[in-house]
């Protein structure tokens, strides 16, 4: 392909949700009868008019302009034979008839390549959105040690692949760095910072002695940014390679939680601190809590899509029930039951982008 050619992308088929195709179908046999009537009812009437609903039916479940084309014809046919049948009626109901079905066909043949093109667009900017999420989003290393991790995202627009979530997980000389993070905001706006949040964590994580240090360095990067009023929320882990407590910096926000024996709590900082980028506004300081990981614990680490995901009535989801609730086993396979979960507690689907990390540790 040359350089600037523009690669087509390849629709899928078309397919209807079954109440769809119920009502299509049921349209279809209306015709039918409306048909059928007309051809016995005599001379003195006709329905030849509604026929213009024929290419209209054909261009709702197709992607092909020629299908709703082809239907068109059809159905101008039908009206021939109609006026043919009909002699009693008056040339102008036939003519009329003839206009309605015509104009109908060229409607449906525009609306149907106007429905693809825009379908195509999406596929592309889907296709692209997929690939800038596997080079942001950048999927964890399944088991490191005796550490097992798993990772959801789901993002609220359903045409969208990433937005101001993020996550990493870096493998250093003392074991493992991680960050699980939510960006103030929507839009484009909130990838662009999830990036230079990722950019400068991913540096600094080999390097950075200390956790706390850590924090310090995204948020001085951050509140170097161009005055744009965004912050972010975060959790910082440091999980080590062989015996030895887990620290956890907590950067505004919510509380991971730590599931032991079935038994879920939250784990709170010694002290709380603001969001990344508003450190010298807010004062305070960025400090280490800590925890001792026993083998089948298991720690989740989440954005607020999750424990701020309402339902019908506006209730907030119940994690820590849920996940207590939830059989112990691989952290994918929660992660994958809780996702679920949330998406059955809104009915709607999700307002906010939605982000989980699991750890857990094994005998």
């Amino acid at each position: 392909m040359t350089s600037g050619a523009r690669k087509d992308v390849k629709l899928p088929p078309a397919q209807l949700p079954r109440r769809a195709r119920r009502l299509l179908t049921a349209a279809y046999l209306l015709l039918m009868a409306a048909v059928v009537t007309d051809a016995l009812s005599g001379p003195g009437t006709t329905v030849s008019p509604v026929l213009a609903a024929v290419p209209v039916l054909a261009g709702a479940s197709t992607r092909a302009a020629r299908v709703p084309l082809v239907a068109g014809l059809a159905a101008v046919l039908s009206v021939g034979l109609l006026a043919a049948t009909n002699r009693g009626i008056s040339p102008s109901v036939h003519v009329t008839a003839l206009i309605a079905v015509v104009a109908a066909t060229l409607a449906s043949v525009a609306n149907v390549v106007l429905v693809t093109a825009r379908e195509r667009e999406l596929l592309q900017v889907r296709t692209v959105s997929e690939a800038a999420q596997r080079a942001l989003l950048r999927p964890p290393p399944e088991q490191v040690g005796r550490v097992r991790i798993a990772v959801r995202y789901a993002a609220a627009a359903a045409e969208a692949r990433i937005g101001g979530d993020l996550y990493d997980v870096v493998e250093t000389s003392r074991g493992l760095r991680i960050i699980l993070g939510d960006v103030q905001g929507s839009g484009l706006g909130v990838v662009e910072t999830a990036a230079d949040v990722l950019g400068v964590f991913r540096d600094a994580a080999r390097t950075e002695p200390s956790l706390t240090g850590l924090a310090g360095r995204l948020d001085a990067a951050l509140a170097r940014r161009p005055a744009d009023g965004r912050f972010v929320t975060a959790m910082l882990a440091d999980v080590p390679s062989g015996p030895g407590p887990v620290e956890l910096v907590n950067c505004g926000h919510p509380h991971p939680m730590l599931r032991r024996a079935g038994v879920v709590c939250e784990l709170e900082p010694p002290e709380h601190a603001p969001p990344l980028a508003l450190l010298d506004l807010a004062g305070g300081r960025y400090t280490t809590g800590l925890f001792d990981p026993r083998p089948g614990d298991l720690l989740l680490l989440y954005t607020d899509g999750v424990s701020e995901a309402r339902d019908a009535e506006g209730r907030f989801y119940p994690l820590a029930e849920r996940l207590a609730g939830l059989p112990a086993g691989d952290p994918d396979e929660v992660l994958e039951a809780l996702l679920a979960d949330v998406r059955n507690h809104t009915r709607t689907g999700l307002d906010d982008d939605a982000a989980m990390l699991a750890l857990r540790w094994t005998h």
